[in-house]
């Protein structure tokens, strides 16, 4: 099978694996692996499982409905879930699930030897309705708010940004292992939002190639209100 998953009933997860795709995203695949485990329904090839987004929220009672379903879909859109409606009667839209360990096995061998180590899932907050989605960053030993990030850019430009961009969080990723903190990033998102939101030219670099890219530093420590429109402050490449 996978060393990145493993056959025990605990939520546990892979560091790293959280890391390269969300820590939510690695929760459910994880839990849907247990479940494929144990499955009896074999079709096409594959095993499958069953479920409602609302028995799978019972299974993972700390995070809403909504939560489990963006996960579902980012796993989907990574190519690492498959689903498909395998029922009997059409009209019944109860997706089944079964995981691409092919697909698996490229984040596997992409990933070092040292990255392997499974840890308990992190214990939801007693303080809020929700879990934080946030992912580990197995390195530096911080917590990376990936979707946190992702979601207030997309608050502040009125844009859609995915959450399950790849290329999106190695860039965030990379600004972390700088020593940058989630508080960097809200700031620079609020400088250039100011800037260049309602501007029909630069609104356009309002996204994380241009403000999580190498100029990042810069754009931190611009004075508040001072209106940078020059072409060497931009990462232009697309």
């Amino acid at each position: 099978m996978s060393r990145l998953l493993i056959n025990e009933s605990p939520v546990m997860i892979i560091p790293s694996l959280a890391a390269k795709i969300g820590l939510n995203e690695a929760v459910v695949l994880q839990q849907i692996h247990y479940w494929l485990g144990i499955s009896k329904h074999k079709i096409e090839g594959r095993t499958w499982v069953y479920n409602t987004y609302e028995e799978w929220q019972k299974q993972l009672p700390f995070w809403s409905v909504s939560t489990i379903k963006r996960a579902i879909r980012s796993l989907e859109m990574l190519g690492l879930l498959l689903s498909e409606n395998w029922n009997q009667m059409k009209m019944d839209k109860t997706k089944w699930y079964s995981i691409a360990y092919e697909k698996l096995q490229e984040f596997e061998d992409s990933l070092p030897e040292s990255q392997s180590a499974p840890i308990k899932e992190l214990a939801p907050d007693e303080n809020s309705d929700k879990t934080k989605e946030f992912a580990c960053d197995s390195s530096s030993k911080k917590v990376i708010p990936y979707d946190e990030i992702i979601g207030y850019l997309n608050e502040k430009t009125g844009k859609n940004f995915k959450l399950s961009s790849i290329k999106t969080r190695e860039l965030i990723h990379a600004r972390y292992r700088e020593g940058f903190t989630l508080e960097d990033f809200t700031r620079v998102i609020d400088l250039k939002s100011s800037d260049w939101q309602f501007d029909p030219v630069w609104n356009k670099f309002l996204r994380p190639e241009t403000l999580f890219g190498t100029k990042f530093e810069s754009y931190l420590n611009q004075q508040e209100g001072k209106k940078r429109l020059a072409e060497g402050d931009f990462n232009l490449d697309d």
